[in-house]
């Protein structure tokens, strides 16, 4: 009896022939108190593309529909074809893109928008709601909500 190798450890219910779809953000990060543009790859799940696809703007300049295989070597990121070699790699990438696949497992319909093997380019690309990557919210005092005065009695 012999036993198939699991492509991918952490996620056995994948195989490296699953259908994803790969985009390249422009996001910023800040730095020494100024903003940096970065281009970001990262997986982009089904429900997410049909809303990009139905012409909501977004940081996305381009979605390529490929395979684990071609973004994954075992649990090592891969850069897609069409992307550009300064572009990096989003935060927490291989968990992301096993559940983004799992999701286009989920929506067999999804797998129809982009064709296996092209780019879509035709986004509504928009950088004016800027995606800042390392930002902090600092919470505060001033942030607290004032209450009227009666809110807490019993009148």
């Amino acid at each position: 009896m012999t036993t198939a190798a699991i492509p991918y450890q952490n996620a056995p219910d994948l195989a490296s022939d699953d259908y994803i779809v790969m985009g390249l953000a422009t996001c910023f990060i800040k730095a020494d108190g100024e903003v940096h543009q970065v281009e970001v790859v990262e997986p982009i799940p089904s429900a997410a593309l049909e809303a990009l696809l139905k012409g909501i703007p977004t940081s996305y300049k381009l979605a390529r529909a490929t395979t684990l295989a071609s973004v994954l070597d075992g649990e090592t990121p891969l850069l897609p074809d069409g992307f550009p070699k300064s572009a990096q790699f989003g935060d927490e990438f291989v968990p992301r893109v096993f559940a983004a696949a799992r999701t286009y497992k989920r929506r067999e319909i999804s797998k129809s928008l982009i064709p296996l093997g092209t780019t879509y380019t035709d986004l509504k690309y928009s950088i004016e709601r800027k995606r800042v990557l390392n930002a902090s919210r600092m919470v505060t005092k001033e942030d607290n909500i004032k209450q009227h005065s009666h809110t807490h009695k019993v009148l």
